[in-house]
């Protein structure tokens, strides 16, 4: 791989390969990964450098092991491998400027005067990019401090806190709008002939067998006097097609074959015939339903009477 792909183009390829694999595995819907979430951002900071410092290591590596080569191995070493022309002089400068490496000639310059049976130890300096590292490492950490200790940045736990109620909200939107995922605490009376004449298809499809064609009642209740068994207004219509009525003796659930929509639009059109008074209807049962939700006259408003002036 080092023969046909050098260094600087080595490393931007793997950096760029974990990059893409990164953005394709992680889910961050319409934002890229790194910018949705700091903590890539910072792992791809941190692979850039190593990947970086490992290749600078390999190369001082290979560069004293090529030194301590005899001439005829670093002849054949410079034929088969063809190091003249795979490394060019900008890029040793660069490598030079990076480890600041000294060649083996000097090494006695660098020996120190203790001996610790018989292993000497050479003066040699920090490489000049573990020193730039080690300077970005403390901006970080002084950057980091101060973003999320002193100016109270929002930490993991705040920012799932944050999403998780923007998530909530908008679940609710969503449940406001989507008919398969309607119940009786979201769904609205329909008003509109469309949904009504839908709601009436269903209704002599699905109940007159039961509630007859003009909802006077057979087997059901009549469903167009002021009494319910189980409750009127359209939420709790919509509860009792949905589970079903009284256990043993009412009404089937209704939820397995009929959508939340179709039961909303066939509860709207029973709820449309209040007052149709049909031909001989079924003697009223339950009890008159008064929706406490409904607006009141106020009591105390002015009748047409009060405000009537009497003349003397």
């Amino acid at each position: 791989m080092k023969k046909f792909f050098p260094v600087y183009v080595r490393v931007p390829l793997i950096f760029f390969i974990v990059f893409g694999l990164m953005e394709y595995f992680i889910d961050s819907g319409d934002r890229a990964a790194f910018i949705k979430y700091p903590m890539v951002s910072v792992f791809l900071f941190v692979f850039l450098f190593i990947l970086i410092a490992i290749e600078i290591t390999l190369s001082a590596v290979n560069r004293i092991m090529y030194q301590l080569m005899s001439p005829e191995e670093k002849a054949k070493l410079e034929y088969e491998n063809n190091l003249s022309l795979t490394e060019s002089t900008w890029y040793k400068d660069l490598m030079h400027k990076l480890t600041k490496t000294e060649p083996i000639e000097r090494e006695g310059d660098l020996l120190m005067d203790h001996d610790y049976d018989g292993i000497k130890e050479l003066d040699n300096n920090l490489p000049p990019w573990w020193v730039y590292l080690f300077y970005i490492c403390i901006v970080f950490g002084v950057i980091y401090f101060a973003r999320y200790e002193v100016f109270g940045g929002d930490d993991q736990e705040m920012e799932l806190k944050k999403e998780m109620a923007q998530a909530k909200i908008d679940v609710d939107e969503y449940l406001k709008t989507a008919p398969d995922l309607m119940d009786e605490k979201t769904v609205v009376l329909l008003t509109d002939p469309e949904n009504l004449a839908a709601g009436k298809e269903i209704f002599t499809t699905n109940c007159a067998a039961c509630h007859r064609a003009d909802a006077g009642g057979q087997i059901g209740p009549n469903l167009t006097d002021d009494r319910w068994i189980l409750g009127g207004g359209i939420k709790n219509l919509f509860h009792t097609i949905t589970n079903g009525g009284r256990d043993g003796k009412g009404m089937i659930a209704w939820k397995g074959t009929l959508k939340p929509k179709e039961i909303q639009k066939v509860a709207s059109y029973i709820l449309s015939l209040q007052g149709s008074n049909p031909k001989d209807p079924k003697e009223s049962e339950g009890e008159i339903w008064v929706d406490e939700n409904a607006p009141t006259k106020d009591a105390t408003a002015s009748t047409p009477a009060d405000s009537t002036e009497v003349k003397k």
